[in-house]
């Protein structure tokens, strides 16, 4: 992993999130905790007629790492069907906990410099709370999601 580029990029996405805000009306909705940390997040998707993510937006306060995570996840989710993003979801899930091939985490664009996540064990609740909050949100649960 590179060190600087991932820094980089957690900053740049934790000063500014993109996607952040909440979305009125939404097809699918879920929100998460990490009681470990007192990250929360709410994850809010939008499907257009032919089954894509027109939008994905989320809110929340937490960690730099928690945030910059789900600004990420929404970029890389925007324009995929569900089956598409929850594909994406169990690379993302296995890279975090470092289980994907290093030759497989360019697959994941962005999202990919949080590939050194996984040699920090508290750190991986961080990184994959909003990822697993939108797989709540796409499968339609409805209770609130924990890390724990």
């Amino acid at each position: 992993m590179n060190h600087e580029l991932y820094q980089q990029t957690i900053l740049r996405h934790n000063r500014n999130p993109q996607n952040y805000g909440e979305m009125e009306v939404c097809s699918h909705f879920a929100e998460g905790f990490n009681p470990l940390c007192g990250d929360e997040i709410k994850v809010y998707v939008q499907l257009d007629q032919a089954g894509l993510i027109s939008d994905l937006r989320f809110t929340g306060k937490g960690c730099a790492i928690s945030q910059a995570s789900a600004s990420i996840m929404t970029e890389s989710l925007k324009g995929k069907t569900l089956e598409e993003a929850l594909e994406i979801y169990d690379q993302f899930h296995d890279m975090a906990i470092g289980k994907l091939a290093e030759n497989d985490i360019d697959t994941l664009g962005e999202a990919g410099v949080l590939s050194g996540i996984s040699q920090y064990p508290a750190r991986v609740k961080c990184a994959v709370l909003s990822w697993h909050t939108f797989k709540a949100a796409a499968e339609g649960q409805q209770d609130k999601i924990s890390t724990e």
